[in-house]
């Protein structure tokens, strides 16, 4: 019986490989997508898994100022080996891991080379995983956006009072000029 016990007891669970995916905000993954194709997850993958290539053109990104996007950003889970690195060194939380490891395949070759596509899930994916993580990164981000939205308008004030001074400037000398002049 004291074996038992302790075989009963002593079940340790083991963690299961989970593999990463790439976080979108709204509804199209195209548009929506977190990354930025800094490479830096491609550069510090241990067995070299991740694959991206920078678009040559760029997209606004979620406050609005233009961003270089993947092209191309493939996983071969095949090779991946669920450290999380990819995760903690993204400066952008575009990369996330996902619960699914089930990825069983006859093809061990194409199968398991996950494109862009099928990477894509949207955030409200991620918040449902992890919500307290979610909600932090989404606060974060809406804070960054309100943030650059009041930059914009504050410069686009500075810049009408500016051309509003200018416009006024000459009218103002030639003014001046005629008071001067009737003395």
């Amino acid at each position: 019986d004291g074996i038992r016990d302790k075989l009963v007891t002593g079940v340790q669970t083991c963690a299961l490989p989970i593999f990463p995916f790439l976080v979108f905000d709204g509804d199209d993954p195209q548009a929506g997508l977190r990354c930025v194709a800094c490479q830096i997850c491609e550069k510090e993958c241990p067995p070299k898994c991740i694959y991206i290539e920078k678009s040559k053109d760029k997209k606004p990104d979620y406050t609005g100022k233009p961003q270089v996007y993947p092209a191309v950003f493939d996983i071969d889970v095949s090779v991946c080996m669920s450290c999380q690195i990819c995760v903690e060194v993204c400066p952008f939380d575009a990369i996330k891991m996902d619960k699914e490891f089930e990825l069983s395949t006859p093809d061990r070759f194409g199968a398991l080379l996950f494109h862009k596509d099928r990477l894509a899930r949207p955030n409200s994916h991620f918040q449902a995983m992890h919500p307290t993580d979610a909600a932090e990164i989404d606060q974060r981000r809406a804070a960054d956006q309100a943030k650059a939205k009041a930059d914009a308008e504050a410069k686009a004030k500075a810049a009408a009072a500016a051309a509003a001074a200018k416009a006024a400037g000459p009218a103002a000398d030639r003014k001046s000029t005629r008071l001067n002049s009737s003395h």
